[in-house]
């Protein structure tokens, strides 16, 4: 059973939301700079969670009225939870199997997906990635023509931490997913932007505010337009980046 405080939350920017409010269950991608969680100690399996649309998501469901519950989960457990209901919202990419399933808000601004290899090792064309050995997020999807190529080899990785660790090791010759990610996973392996030669361009997706459609009758739709909408008119995204990312941009 969950517990949750009776006491109010108070926005960035708006009047605090009462306790009465309804709680929302929000789900955010397991994939950093997005979906961050720090373990509290060695000795604790308890952590804290934080990330550009972890905090995103929180202030949207704030300043719409609502009490955020928010983990941070894988994108399969989420794509589920969302058919279900048992989650109501989350920020990831469209995908066909959601469609039927999911009410989209707002999207954010699109993320470039790249391929990427160290230093001194660039690709430029598809077929400079064939007999390739690339590490691809397990469960996400980046590009159409990658994913069909029998002649790119995919390593499916947990995390972006792992890929960048596997770059490094020699097991890969390069990553493929945003940017962001990647240069997030750098910076934790105590690596920047310099580890890496010019990125391929591959694809480019939005991320999209999305609802479960079990959940549009306790969840006002238009509310989170609004909201969200000023969120971003004030520019909040772009300082959550500058948060978590820094100067590696």
């Amino acid at each position: 059973m969950l517990f949750f405080a009776s006491f109010t939350l108070t926005p960035a920017h708006g009047e605090p939301v009462p306790p009465s409010s309804p709680i929302i269950e929000i789900r955010t991608i397991d994939i950093l700079p997005y979906g961050i969680k720090t373990q509290i100690n060695t000795a604790s399996s308890a952590y804290l969670s934080s990330g550009i649309y972890y905090d995103i998501a929180n202030l949207l469901a704030e300043e719409s009225g609502y009490l955020p519950h928010n983990e941070i989960y894988p994108y399969a457990r989420i794509m589920l939870e969302l058919k279900s209901g048992q989650t109501d919202m989350t920020i990831m990419f469209k995908y066909k199997e959601l469609d039927e399933f999911v009410t989209y808000i707002a999207p954010l601004p699109s993320l470039k997906n790249v391929v990427i290899g160290l230093k001194g090792t660039n690709f430029t064309s598809f077929d400079s990635l064939k007999g390739k050995k690339i590490a691809y997020l397990r469960g996400a999807k980046f590009s159409d023509d990658i994913d069909k190529d029998p002649d790119i080899i995919r390593f499916k990785t947990s995390d972006f931490v792992q890929a960048v660790k596997m770059l490094i090791a020699g097991h890969v010759e390069a990553v493929i997913g945003p940017m962001d990610p990647i240069l997030s996973a750098a910076l934790q392996l105590n690596r920047d932007e310099n580890l890496f030669g010019e990125p391929f361009l591959v694809s480019e997706r939005t991320p999209w505010v999305q609802i479960s459609n079990k959940s549009l009758e306790k969840i006002s739709a238009l509310k989170l337009k609004s909201h969200f909408k000023q969120i971003m008119n004030r520019g909040e995204l772009t300082k959550l980046r500058q948060k978590y990312l820094g100067n590696a941009q």
